[in-house]
Order: structure tokens, then sequence, then C-alpha cells
């Protein structure tokens, strides 16, 4: 063992030796086997040649030259056998010296020196790769047909650790599964992200938001202005009334293109700047007055601005 659990390790660094001896003696074998049969293969291939003349001089019979070559075409599969076996016994050799298949950082040890070891049954160490890292995360089906349109683009995907003052991380999506989860309802999708820093590891739970495309200049409302009415969508507007009195509502339809989180994006039917009602539509007819009460204005000290 040439590492310390928990420590980085380069693709190619050496990280365990096996006992080397019965894979060592095992080649000796198996070279030894090549070399006698390679000289008993060019033996027989000159036995065969001089048969062949003394056939065509009918000094010998054509059996007895046919078996010459018989031998000599069975020593050189023999031959063949032979280079086969001790190329696996090199590579045998070979693999006594455990070497870091991946760059990354390593587990804890699930072997120590002495340990027995057997070929597909023992996991000696976990290397994680690290940078670059991928977090896996899923989204609804019903927005696989926008992600899908977009795929060929770079999209990025932000991802925020879930410790207090974790600094948001920004990658690239580079895989879209190829099913839909029928138990969830939802597509695997992954982003990969540059980590050389280590802030992203392995198992950690992650806050993940995938960025389809930037709309500027969009007309938003809160979600909860809106209401569902026979003809579609539905905002009270907030207008000026006639002094003395206090400001009165009307009903105006607007097409809602899609609703983000708490926010509605609207097409048609508002322009900006005017104000809607967000609680008590259902008390409210057009035309009724109504008492405006804005989100008061936090001082420069609340906010934090200096003075």
């Amino acid at each position: 063992m040439t590492f310390r659990e928990g420590e980085a390790v380069r693709a190619g660094q050496v990280l365990f030796e096996i006992d080397p001896r019965p894979y060592a003696a095992a080649l000796a074998q198996a070279e030894a086997a090549l070399s006698r049969d390679s000289a008993q293969a060019a033996n027989a291939a000159a036995d065969a040649e001089r048969y062949r003349s003394l056939a065509a001089e009918q000094s010998v019979t054509a059996a007895d030259y046919d078996q010459k070559r018989a031998a000599a075409a069975a020593l050189f599969s023999t031959l063949r056998a032979d280079s086969a076996a001790a190329a696996v016994a090199r590579l045998n050799l070979e693999y006594a010296t455990i070497r870091a298949p991946i760059s990354g950082r390593t587990g804890s040890l699930l072997v120590h020196e002495g340990n027995v070891v057997r070929s597909g049954g023992t996991t000696l160490v976990t290397i994680n790769a690290l940078d670059p890292i991928l977090v896996r995360f899923a989204v609804p089906q019903q927005h696989l047909s926008a992600i899908l349109r977009r795929r060929g683009e770079r999209l990025p995907v932000t991802a925020r650790p879930l410790g207090a003052g974790a600094q948001a991380r920004v990658g690239t999506l580079t895989f879209v599964d190829h099913h839909v989860d029928s138990t969830t309802g939802t597509v695997l999708l992954k982003g990969e992200f540059a980590n050389g820093d280590a802030a992203l590891w392995p198992g950690e739970f992650v806050a993940v938001s995938l960025e389809l495309y930037l709309q500027r200049d969009a007309l938003v409302i809160p979600a909860q202005a809106v209401m569902a009415s026979q003809t579609g969508s539905a905002v009270f507007v907030v207008e000026a009334g006639p002094p003395p009195g206090d400001p009165a509502v009307s009903l105006r339809q607007v097409t809602v293109e899609r609703t983000v989180d708490q926010w509605a994006v609207i097409a048609a039917g508002l322009k900006a700047g005017e104000e809607v009602v967000t609680d008590g539509q259902l008390r409210l007819t057009p035309g009724a007055r109504v008492d405006v009460r804005r989100p008061a204005v936090p001082s420069p000290s609340e906010r934090g601005d200096a003075q």
C-alpha cells in the first residue's frame, strides 16, 4: 500500500502491491513451455521440408510426408497456445501492481496488509473523481420537450450546497436520460461542474436549478393575482377613481404565458406599471372601491445600506 486513505491520487499511481511470486513463477513456466515448443515446432517444420523434397524424388511415401507435415502443424498450434498462456501470465503479473484507474480522492480502505484478495470479489478502495464532478437531478416530465429543444445548447445548471453560507456553483447540462421514470414522472439529468476546490462533495445534497432560457423585459405579476374565469384567466386592475373617491377596480382578461414559482408571466392584457389585486379578489366586483395597501419600503438602515 503506497497511499493513505482519504488522500488524493493521480491516474496511474501505484496503490497496492499483491505478492507477485506466484504470478512470476507462472510466467516463467509459461515462457519455458513456449521456448520448448518453439524449438520443437522449428524442428518439425525442418523435417516436413526435408520430407517434401524426398517425396518429390519418391524416396519416401506421400503418407510419410503428410505425417511430418501434420506433426509440424500441430506443434505450431501448440506454439500459439503457449504464446497466449504466456501473455495471460504476463498480464496477471502486471495486475499484481494495482494502479489508480482515475484521478480523484480515495475513500476508506477496505483491505489492509496481509488480507487475502480475490479477483472479482474484493473491493480494495473506492476513488471518487472530484474535478470535474457530476450532479444528478430530476425534473418533471412536462418540462422534457422544452429541454430537448435546447439540448444542443450549453444550458447552465446552478448547484448550491445546503450548508449555511455555501456558494452556488454554475455548470453545464451534459446528460438527459432516455426514458421517464414511470413511478415518479420525472426525467434524470446530469450537470457537470468544475470542482478544483472540492466545494461539491460526492453524495452531498444540493439545490439545483436549470436555466432553459433568459427572457428579458418580461411582464410578471404575482401568481396569486390571477383568477380562473369562464373566459380564461383574469385579474382585477386598480384604476384611479373620480375624486375624492378611493381607487376602483376593473376586471381584465389576461393571457398567462407560463407560471414560474410565485410569478405569472403575462403575454397580453396588462401594461407595465399597472397595479393588480393580490388579496381578497373573491369579495370584489368590477367598479368596487378598494383600499390600496402597498408593502412598506425598508429604510436604508433596515436594508443594511451604507449611511
